[in-house]
């Protein structure tokens, strides 16, 4: 089988990542541009300031991704660089950076597929509250409506969010990520809830421009499965997708929120702060929602915890926790189980528990349209006679891609594919160490580009529709 010709065969970043020029034309500055600069919250106390440069080396990165046949680039905005104060007036030099990025993928014949928000709030609204200010959702939908009509006539994806979960749950619960507040339910569920509002009149707000393009929301796919048949663990799993999969994507797809998860958090006083017109509002923007973005990259192995809550662990090697912590509500715990394989961060390597989530996917939610906005493998990628010798990355992509098939196949609607990244990047809290892209940045030398094998493979994978994967 091969790739249909509209399958988008891509690879994606985002602006903290890769932009770098924090200060540059104008930009304001982000919650991570000062996060990142508290001693000991990231490896080696590395920051974004530069990151690999992107802002001043589009045109070698875009020429790179069109040499490689990237047929998508999906690339985050930074909002501080449109409101360098989150609202007020327009910094028309960072409209002109967009505008220029869009034409060079353009001029490739590349897609740009964008991002408007992946995590660098400008610093103002973060010193405001943040998500759980509701300020932020009505200067969120300002800037979305300046980015629609600055880049719509060209770009016709736009994804609204990426991965609530992670700057929620990092935030508010384990307190590695902005504002880094610890074990704090109540604003994490409220954080969640105003970002799914500020989706939903975004969404609402494109959908009056008719500008013909498609939106929707990119979210961390995890599934979670129980580590044995016991009834018991098959509760956790049960538990676990009620407040992984269920509240993420129930409000986005359904319009409402799962029954389950709200029935517990109004016992225990953790339910969301919010109106019927804010549930009205979601309501009326799940049929609008033109497609899902999944991320992802591993599966949660889980079983009921029994005796006393467990301490949290978390760690700069990790930063999306530590496998053995508690849920929040210490229901389960995650498990590290022998007979599965794991990479080098002790993220589980399973392509089949992908092609099994999938169809859990379309089982609850039917045919909405899917783009894989995010798989790829964090490695210490090793160079060898000069070469950058990514093999295990190849592998990784290979099998993950034969997943998608195998859900195209189950009938899925799949349309694309973007790995995780398209250049090694800033990986937040971990620095340069966790390499991610098919083009190897050295640090050490001026930040020179060095083509991997995975980007010749990926090039290869991309001509042949899919055909010389490996089974």
């Amino acid at each position: 089988m091969k790739f249909a010709n509209d399958f988008l065969f891509g690879a994606a970043t985002a602006s903290y990542q890769v932009e770098g020029a924090w200060d540059q034309d104008g930009k304001g500055e982000t919650n991570w541009d000062q996060f990142t600069k508290i001693p000991g919250k990231t490896f080696e106390g590395t920051n974004g300031d530069v990151a690999i440069d992107h802002y001043n080396r589009y045109k070698e990165d875009v020429a790179l991704m069109a040499e490689m046949g990237l047929e998508s680039y999906r690339f985050s905005i930074s909002w501080a660089r449109i409101f360098p104060n989150g609202r007020g007036e327009i910094n028309q030099k960072g409209i002109d950076f967009y505008n220029n990025l869009i034409d060079e993928c353009l001029k490739y014949g590349i897609v740009p597929f964008v991002t408007l928000y992946h995590w660098d709030l400008p610093l103002a609204l973060e010193k405001e509250g943040a998500w759980l200010n509701k300020n932020t959702v009505d200067a969120y939908i300002d800037y979305a409506k300046v980015c629609f009509n600055a880049f719509g006539d060209r770009v016709k994806h736009f994804i609204t969010f990426n991965e609530t979960v992670v700057f929620a749950s990092l935030g508010y619960m384990a307190g590695a990520h902005p504002p880094g507040i610890e074990n704090d339910p109540k604003k994490y569920f409220q954080v969640t809830h105003n970002v799914f509002y500020a989706h939903a009149r975004a969404i609402i707000e494109y959908k009056k421009l008719n500008q013909f393009g498609a939106i929707g929301l990119s979210h961390v796919f995890c599934p979670a499965f129980a580590v044995d048949d016991s009834p018991e663990n098959k509760f956790a799993e049960m538990h676990a997708n009620q407040y992984g999969i269920n509240w993420f994507f129930d409000p986005i797809l359904k319009g409402e929120y799962p029954e389950y998860v709200i029935k517990q958090l109004e016992e225990s006083d953790f339910l969301p702060d919010w109106t019927l017109e804010e549930l009205a509002i979601i309501k009326q923007a799940a049929p609008l929602n033109d497609f899902m973005g999944l991320n992802y990259y591993q599966p949660m192995r889980v079983e009921r915890v029994s005796g006393e809550a467990q301490e949290q662990i978390h760690s700069l090697e990790n930063s999306t926790g530590s496998l053995g912590n508690a849920s929040f509500d210490n229901v389960y715990k995650t498990v590290k189980m022998e007979d599965k394989k794991y990479t080098k961060w002790d993220w589980e390597i399973s392509p089949e528990s992908f092609v099994t989530g999938l169809e859990i996917l379309k089982d609850n939610y039917g045919q909405i349209k899917l783009y894989i906005t995010e798989n790829g493998l964090g490695d210490e990628d090793p160079i060898i006679e000069g070469e950058v010798c990514d093999i295990p990355r190849i592998n990784f992509l290979n099998d993950h891609l034969n997943a998608v098939k195998e859900g195209i196949n189950r009938g899925v609607h799949i349309k694309g594919f973007y790995s995780w990244s398209a250049i090694d990047l800033l990986s937040w809290l971990n620095g340069y160490k966790k390499q991610y892209g098919f083009i190897y940045v050295d640090h050490n030398n001026g930040l020179e580009r060095k083509k991997k094998a995975s980007f010749h493979w990926y090039k290869g994978v991309i001509e042949t529709r899919g055909a010389t994967l490996n089974r």
